[in-house]
């Protein structure tokens, strides 16, 4: 998808600056991107998908997905994957126009996803790389979380999304779409806080602790 600056400030809802980007209290967003290889240091950023959460739920009427501009292909096999095609990226957004939109849309949320460290890369690469700061703001990686709150789940495979998806019955639409896969990780978002809340751990610090915990003993990939 490709957003002239007309398009962009209806998507945003009205004109926005940087001084706007503060996020309402109790929002989150979950996010995706899609890439045209696996190594985040050399590959291209094709695609940003993602889409807000609050104390209520996933907010549909928040949510952000754009195609960035490329002027070449990857390599077949990786476009089979992702379907972002030559064409598409050729209609793309221009590199820092949409990292732009981007960061106002996300503002100074907290950030979420699942194996975090890959996203975190490839646009902290993407974004030095267009002369933007680097954000460094903790994210929270639902991957070590899930198994820190469903460890039993581990005698199952439970190990990527596609298996935290199947553990709770959750449907991606479009799998390796990035705002397929960032609605579909927000919906694993919730059902993780619900059992972590259960459990008393509330609140993003908190879970982020619990994340790293887990990554630190080594029991998500």
């Amino acid at each position: 998808m490709s957003f002239g600056l007309a398009s962009l400030q209806r998507w945003f809802g009205g004109t926005r600056t940087a001084g706007d980007a503060v996020a309402p209290p109790g929002r989150w967003v979950v996010i995706d991107t899609e890439t045209s290889g696996l190594d985040p240091l050399r590959d291209r950023l094709l695609a940003i998908g993602g889409v807000a959460v609050d104390d209520r739920g996933i907010l549909l009427d928040d949510s952000f997905e754009i195609v960035l501009k490329g002027d070449r292909a990857g390599d077949a096999a990786n476009i089979v994957v992702h379907g972002i095609g030559h064409g598409a990226q050729a209609a793309g957004v221009p590199v820092r126009d949409a990292l732009e939109a981007f960061r106002e849309w996300a503002a100074d949320a907290p950030r979420v996803g699942f194996h975090t460290d890959f996203d975190r890369a490839v646009l902290r690469v993407a974004f030095t790389g267009a002369g933007f700061p680097a954000d460094n703001r903790p994210w929270l990686d639902l991957a070590p979380l899930a198994g820190a709150l469903v460890p039993e789940a581990y005698r199952y495979g439970g190990r990527s999304l596609d298996d935290w998806l199947a553990a709770f019955g959750i449907e991606c639409t479009i799998r390796h779409n990035a705002a397929s896969d960032a609605l579909a990780t927000a919906e694993l978002l919730l059902r993780l806080r619900a059992i972590a809340a259960k459990q008393g751990t509330r609140g993003f610090a908190a879970l982020v602790k619990a994340a790293r915990a887990q990554k630190w003993l080594g029991n998500a990939d």
